[in-house]
């Protein structure tokens, strides 16, 4: 019986903690949604930005020097490929500020 108040436990401190996080990030924004949606925007953007700019300097190139391979497809690929790294760099970065938060928390 033991093993399962110990999970128990557990599981009702981490829920605690995730709600306390809530609160605090509520009362530290007025507004949550237009955060949330803020944080989304971010990451889009920052995988749509590099693939736009690599897009249009592969058009660029593509009109200045043609060749039998895309510099267009080339570029966009490129783009996109730096766009993802980016958003999982916001995203990893987001989730160990959320860790370093309950570590916090649990102390």
């Amino acid at each position: 019986m033991k093993p399962q108040n110990n999970n128990h436990h557990k599981f009702s401190k981490a829920v605690e903690n995730k709600e306390k996080r809530k609160i605090k990030e509520r009362r530290k924004s007025k507004h949550p949604v237009l955060r949330s949606i803020g944080m989304f925007g971010l990451i889009g953007w920052s995988v749509v930005a590099p693939t736009l700019l690599g897009t249009f300097f592969g058009v660029w190139l593509d009109e200045q020097y043609p060749s039998k391979h895309s510099w267009t497809l080339t570029f966009l690929i490129t783009g996109l490929i730096v766009g993802c790294m980016g958003a999982w760099y916001w995203l990893s970065k987001e989730k160990k500020d959320i860790q370093k938060e309950e570590e916090d928390a649990n102390e």
